[in-house]
């Protein structure tokens, strides 16, 4: 994956490859997936949801440049794989999602495989998580219409956020880090991708 996936196409940051090695994607898939686990796309995972293609991964996390010291927030966790890797990057991880049988399952996977600095709350993930903030990485691993405020209000001066935006029902979504510095937050495009709707309330 690392070799054939994530090098030719990109990843060019160490740390982030060496992540995306240790963590064992197949363990974040139902048994009969797992074959699957390491193929160059997303798969599905339970409550129509989905695990993201590791070279989106890969990409998003080397994108916000996530630091040994910092405390991330990740949108959307899903399987847990994504914040699985993130917290090989950095102190802490809270991952939210919606789905509470996707959080119990997620949170059961990381306990049993050791990952001991995640935090996996069943929230809506437009509201971020508050009591932790602010945050020097957000990821969004679903898609917005529109950046929630909330998550903007909990980046950090210096902090980066990568969110998926639908700019248009036709077209795929614009990946997009955002960087905060002191009251101005700026942002430019990554590229485009296909994420599963950011659904609030």
């Amino acid at each position: 994956m690392v070799a054939e996936q994530l090098r030719p196409h990109g990843v060019t940051d160490e740390r982030v490859l060496q992540a995306m090695a240790s963590v064992p994607r197949e363990e974040f898939l139902a048994p009969r997936m797992r074959r699957h686990a390491y193929e160059d796309r997303a798969l599905a995972i339970e409550c129509g949801q989905t695990i993201s293609q590791p070279l989106v991964v890969a990409l998003m996390t080397q994108a916000a440049s996530p630091q040994p010291d910092e405390i991330a927030l990740e949108v959307g966790t899903g399987s847990g794989y994504a914040a699985a890797v993130l917290s090989r990057l950095c102190r802490r991880v809270i991952t939210i999602e919606r789905e509470p049988a996707l959080a119990e399952h997620a949170s059961e996977t990381l306990l049993r495989l050791g990952f001991d600095n995640i935090e996996v709350a069943v929230r809506d993930g437009s509201l971020g998580w508050p009591a932790e903030a602010p945050y020097n990485v957000i990821l969004v691993a679903a898609a917005a219409r529109e950046v929630p405020q909330a998550l903007i209000d909990q980046l950090a001066d210096g902090g980066r956020m990568v969110i998926p935006v639908a700019t248009s029902a036709d077209e795929p979504q614009d990946l997009r880090l955002y960087a905060r510095h002191g009251t101005d937050v700026i942002y430019r495009s990554l590229f485009p991708v296909l994420f599963v709707p950011l659904r609030t309330g």
